[in-house]
């Protein structure tokens, strides 16, 4: 694992495309930091984190749309799958090169509180749970866009897959607010979750059989319990929005609340979206 997260960390800054993200990232959190403090004269550090969020958008597509596809391109994906290396070593050190290039960008944006710090007396605390909800929220989209990189072999879909695959997560907190909360559009909205969640199946293992029979149990479950209590949907969509919405959950540590449910939350989404790619991986080394 170590061999692979020195590899594709070095790989990031042996092209210009590292040097490109870490910029960028750094232009946008320094303008804010400007706008927002500098010029404004506040010394609240926390709505310089909360305003740069809409960034992961444009860098996690671009940081990780390589992790899974460059290997595809240089075809060195069949040597690395025959290699003795553990799938989940490999996925755990591609993942953290990415994480790591993410970690080192934001520990550079430190220096703005620190430049704040010889004017104004900061809220030490709430800066530094602002930055741990912060990087876990970066390293739950890193894990997405890795389980993204993995599904596909062209850097470019995966990148664009990955923007709007965020673009629709980041949104969740905001089209809840529009969306219908009666039972039976509940029930339509979790039949068509659980013939998504088949079709992953399908696309994981390739094996009809595995994939049709819990689609069609689980939709005459869905149908069954929608007939014998429909209030048992009610305002589902809402519901699901609000347990997916990566951003609503980064809320609390901008208003100086260290919510630790959120912590295991991130860290929770994390490790299911690296589960999944390895998953992904050893169907493809076994196919």
């Amino acid at each position: 694992m170590l061999a692979v997260f020195k590899r594709e960390f070095k790989s990031y800054f042996q092209s210009p495309l590292g040097f490109i993200l870490m910029g960028f990232f750094l232009l946008i959190s320094g303008l804010y930091f400007a706008m927002l403090n500098l010029l404004a004269g506040s010394a609240h550090y926390i709505e310089v984190l909360a305003n740069i969020t809409f960034v992961f958008l444009i860098v996690v597509p671009l940081l990780t749309m390589r992790l899974m596809t460059e290997d595809v391109r240089l075809k060195t994906d069949q040597l690395l799958l025959t290699s003795p290396l553990s799938i989940t070593g490999l996925v755990l050190g591609k993942y953290g090169a990415a994480v790591a290039v993410f970690g080192v960008t934001i520990l550079i944006t430190c220096l703005y509180p620190l430049i704040l710090n010889g004017y104004a007396i900061l809220a030490v605390g709430e800066i530094i749970g602002g930055y741990i909800g912060f990087f876990l929220l970066g390293s739950a989209f890193i894990a997405i866009g890795l389980f993204i990189s993995a599904m596909t072999e062209n850097q470019i879909a995966a990148a664009i897959a990955t923007f709007g695959a965020l673009l629709l997560v980041w949104m969740l907190g905001w089209v809840q607010e529009v969306l219908p909360k009666d039972a039976l559009a509940g029930a339509v909205f979790a039949g068509i979750l659980f013939i998504l969640a088949c079709y992953l199946v399908y696309r994981t293992t390739k094996n009809l059989l595995v994939s049709i029979i819990p689609a069609v149990l689980g939709l005459g479950g869905i149908a069954a319990v929608y007939f014998i209590k429909k209030t048992a949907f009610d305002g589902f969509i809402t519901y699901f929005c609000q347990w997916f919405s990566l951003i609503s959950r980064f809320r609390s540590f901008t208003m100086g609340v260290f919510d630790l449910s959120a912590i295991i939350y991130y860290l929770s989404i994390s490790a299911l979206f690296i589960f999944l790619t390895v998953r992904v991986i050893e169907k493809r080394r076994w196919s």
